[in-house]
Parts: structure tokens; sequence; C-alpha cells
């Protein structure tokens, strides 16, 4: 029996009383999400060759849920999920094309103030609140400084970090982002439309002239030309580091990248060790192109991936010391998780794997795959989680809003629909399933699939509407396109849906059918009914991540110094900073 909700709240309240008792101030919020990490890479999810042992730590002492999902399988719509608990249809934080993330620093899209984030949230309960590391949210409108995305816009006193995400382009040696457009050019139609010209010519039906080829052989070369021009500015214009509204580097140096947030979270901690904070320290690792500092470098069994995911795991256990040594674990909810799951068609320009390892679940990143959208999951909060608990019901890295504003005693807005759902009753045990009936799987902004678990029923329905077209075929992955997409023709429609009992086949080796599942047809029927009342929740909202405002806009670029000196600058002093110790060591 399922305790009434005035005793769930009772114990609830109770046990944060008991917390809080002897700090006499509400709890503070430490939350560490990797990019780009899948769920097989750390030894608490059952990696044996790769060693993380802080993470592993915090899976100890703390609460560790293995079926916590991404509300989308891509960086930008699954943090805006994430930072408001809604599905980021909701926020138009889901692209209609192929192109799901923002890819320059001068787009206008990004996460709309209007929305209510965690931070904006405690912060009107007193709190201190900073995000450093990866923003990939947004950062200007209308100008250069209007700032409207930046994460100061968005309810965080501090930021220290970059707005974009981090990419081959930042790291040298390592290629470029941008050569993957030819996955966007669409070949096949200009190929026919050049045939056909050309055979329209001979059969005398048009004429094409010297001019109008030596035309359009001119606009071929100014077009290379300028992509030319575009690969060799994109670090200096996208890859830069700021603090608060500041550029402080551009373009970075990503070497020592981790080290250098890790001790600006550290200074966070300590300037705020009196007063309730929340800090989301947004990892850049390990996002390709992989980096890892000189510490690191060649310690694991899985080359310079394994390294970084070292490093991550090195820099949370400094986060760690540091909140026990300034005596505030007793009083901090610590959250350690990943944005979606492991980008797998990640290959070098040398020919080495960069992506990461989704364990026993299917596909990665870009996907809705399970492998694509179930991520670590670790909740670490001494004397009011239990120590060692290992949960398997369906949470969402949505359910992180709900549960901050609740502890910050912060009122859940009345005037929008929020999707997660506070996780503390679940955690405290005070019940034992959680509330999520049904999660809706979107790939960009199209319903990819939907997950289903019936009351009282241990079964765990998850149905696809259409799948990605892996290639090779017989693979996993996109490596054809470099990330899987969610429009025709690189997908594949199913009608009747696929069918899986992830109880059963958590891997999705084999779809049911009429034939091995009596109750196919009337899960469906089920399915098909959630499907018809959310849709009936959406309303509609500009989409920020429309061609038209993820593309380059001149008057948009972020720049520290001028563009004829490619906006070029170093004025950060925890370079200094890190240099003098590198000196002394």
């Amino acid at each position: 029996m399922k305790p009434l909700p005035w005793i769930r709240c009772t114990l609830g309240l109770l046990l944060l009383c008991t917390a809080d008792a002897d700090s006499g101030r509400k709890p503070n919020f430490v939350f560490m999400m990797v990019d780009d990490l899948g769920i097989g890479d750390l030894g608490c999810y059952g990696n044996t060759t790769l060693r993380t042992p802080n993470i592993d730590r915090l899976a100890l002492e703390g609460v560790k849920l293995t079926q916590h999902i991404a509300a989308a399988p891509l960086c930008t719509p699954s943090r805006a999920a994430f930072l408001t608990g809604r599905y980021p249809i909701r926020s138009g934080m889901a692209a209609h094309g192929r192109m799901g993330v923002f890819l320059f620093s001068a787009s206008s899209g990004g996460l709309p103030q209007e929305e209510i984030t965690f931070a904006k949230a405690v912060k009107e309960q007193g709190y201190s609140t900073a995000v450093i590391g990866k923003w990939h949210l947004g950062l200007n409108c209308e100008d250069s400084a209007d700032h409207c995305h930046h994460p100061n816009s968005l309810g965080f006193d501090y930021f220290y970090g970059t707005i974009m995400t981090h990419l081959r382009d930042c790291q040298p040696g390592q290629g470029s982002v941008l050569h993957f457009v030819h996955a966007y050019i669409p070949y096949k139609a200009l190929s026919i439309g050049l045939v056909s010209l050309a055979l329209l010519h001979i059969r005398g039906m048009i004429t094409v002239t010297r001019r109008v080829v030596f035309g359009f052989l001119v606009l071929v070369g100014v077009v290379v030309s300028l992509f030319g021009v575009l690969v060799y500015t994109f670090p200096n214009l996208n890859c830069f580091v700021m603090r608060g509204v500041e550029i402080v580097e551009q373009p970075y140096t990503s070497e020592n990248l981790t080290q250098r947030m890790t001790s600006e979270a550290i200074e966070f901690l300590e300037r705020n060790s009196e007063r309730p904070f929340l800090l989301f320290f947004s990892f850049l690792q390990v996002h390709t192109g992989l980096f890892a500092s000189h510490l690191f470098r060649g310690r694991s069994q899985h080359g310079l991936y394994g390294d970084a995911v070292m490093e991550v795991d090195w820099s949370v256990g400094q986060i760690m010391h540091t909140l026990e040594r300034l005596n505030l674990k007793e009083n901090t909810l610590v959250y350690m998780t990943s944005d979606q799951g492991p980008h797998l068609e990640e290959i070098s320009i040398h020919g080495e794997m960069h992506g990461g390892y989704s364990g026993i679940y299917k596909a990665g990143k870009s996907t809705n795959w399970e492998g694509g959208i179930r991520i670590p999951g670790i909740l670490h909060w001494p004397g009011v989680l239990p120590a060692g608990k290992v949960i398997d019901e369906p949470t969402s890295n949505m359910d992180i809003f709900p549960t901050v504003l609740n502890l910050a005693g912060a009122s859940i807005p009345s005037d929008r629909v929020i999707d997660g759902h506070d996780l503390l009753p679940l955690l405290q045990g005070q019940v034992e399933r959680s509330e999520h009936e049904f999660m809706f799987h979107y790939c960009n902004a199209q319903l990819n699939a939907v997950r289903w678990h019936p009351p009282n029923s241990n079964a765990i329905w998850k149905a696809f509407f259409f799948t990605p077209d892996f290639y090779p075929e017989n693979s996993s992955a996109c490596f054809h396109t470099h990330i899987c997409f969610c429009i025709k023709p690189y997908v594949t429609f199913h009608d009747p849906p696929l069918l899986y009992d992830l109880s059963k086949d958590p891997s999705e080796s084999t779809p049911l059918s009429p034939d091995t599942e009596p109750q196919f047809y009337s899960v469906l029927e089920v399915i098909w009914a959630a499907v018809s009342r959310h849709a009936q929740s959406l309303k509609p909202v500009p989409v920020q991540v429309s061609p038209l405002q993820i593309v380059w806009k001149p008057w948009l670029q972020p720049c520290c110094s001028s563009l004829s000196q490619l906006c070029t600058c170093e004025r950060d002093h925890q370079i200094e900073k890190l240099r003098n110790k590198l000196k002394k060591e």
C-alpha cells in the first residue's frame, strides 16, 4: 500500500529537518554533469577496466539509479530539460530539422528567459548559484552584449566556462567538426539536378551558355573559399572561456581546462560556505575533441578517452574533499550524471575510437535506444539518503527540478507543465514505485518512443514509432553521418510500433510481436491513449533551434579584442595560478 500524500510529505520534512538541525540552514546542492559519458564507463555501473574510485565511492555511500533517463539524447535539449524539469519541446529547445544543437556562439537561439530554472527558483530563496563549465544553451538575441540566454539571465549568479560545447576545432590536431558538413549536403538532389540540366542541354531543350557555366564555377569557388575561412576562424570565434559576461580567454587552451574549472568550483564553495548555495559543475569532458592534462595522459587502458574519464573522476574527488574540509558534506545533496549516452561514432583523425561505452544497452548519443538515454544517476547525502541503495525504477534528469525546489522551500510553478517528479520519497524508501508511469522520448521535436511502467506490474514497455537506420547495418551507430538523424531518409517508421519489455530485454535485442506477446495490441492501445493526452498538454512556442536561430550571425559574435585580431586574448587569472602550481611541482 502506498503511503498517503500527507504522510509522505511529513516523513520527508521530518528527515529534512533532522538533517538541517545541526546547521540551522537550508541544504546545499552540488550537481556534476559529464558530457557524453556512457553508463558503461563507470566502475559502479559494471566497468572493470576503467578506474573511477571517487565516483564509485559516491555510489557506495549514496543511492544509485539504474534506470535514470535523459529527457533527450542530445546535449542542448537534454540540458534544457534538466534545468527546467520540462520536456525540451515545451520550451522550444527541440529542433524540427536535422541539427538539434547550437554550433555557433553567434546564434540567436537559446533557453528563453521566460523559463524557470532551478537556479532561478532557489535564488529567490536566498541561495548563491553558479554554473561552471559547459553551457550550450545560447548567449545573445539581438546584439553581442544583450546576453539574453546567458546563465546570468537564467538564475545563475556566477558563471565560469564555455558558452559552446567543446568541439574538435577547440583541440589542435583533432580536425574540425565542420568536416562532417557533407552529411547535410543533399548530394542526391544536386546530382539529379545537374544530370537533368546536362541532358536537357544535349537534347536542345534548353541552352546552357559558357557564361552560365563560368558563373556556376565562380560560385562554387566562392562557397569553397568561404568554407575554408569558416574552418580557419572557427576555433577563435567559438572556443572561448567567460567569467560572468567577460571573455577571459579566446581561443582557450583545453589541456588544463578541467583543472582550472575544478579550482574555480572549489573557490566558489569556499566563498559561499556560510550560506546556502547551488553549484552546477558541467564538465567539458568527455566530449570530443578529447583532452586530458599531463597528469592523466597515458594512465588508463582506454587511450585518451579513458584518461579524460579518470581526470573527471579526480575532479569529482576534489569537490567531495572540499565539501568535507568545509564541513558541508552532511548538508549537501550531491548529484552526478551525464547529459546523454556516449558518442559511439567518434573516431579521431588518426583512426582511434574516441567514444564511450553503453554497457549492455543498445546504441548511444542521438538515439532513444537505451544506450542513448540511460545515464548514470548517483545521489549522495549522508544521514538523509541511505548508503548503498540501488533503485531500478524509471527516473528522469527532469526530476532534479522539483526535488530541488521542494528541498529549498520554493513553490513548484503552477502556470506551466512540470514533467519531473520529486525524487526524495523514492530515494528515502517512502515509496517503492516511481511516479513516472509514462515517459515520452523525443528525437528533436519528433516523438520517437514511449515508455510505460504500468501500476502493479514489473513490466516496462517501450514502443518505437521509428528507429534510425544504422550504418553499417550490423552496427548500432550511424558512422556515415557521424550522428543519427531523426528525419527521412535516415529513419525507418514502424506500423505497428516496435515493442519491447525492458524488464526482460533491457538490451532491446528482440522486438515483441502479437505471436510472442499476448498483450501486444492492448499495450499499444494504452500507449496511444497516453500519447494523445500528452499531445494535448503541448502548447505552440517559438522554436529556438530552427535553422534561422542557429545560423551564424556576425553582429552577435562575442569577441574580446577585434575581428582583425581574430578575437584573441588571454586574461584569466586561473591560467597564471595553474602555471605557478606547475612550476612548484
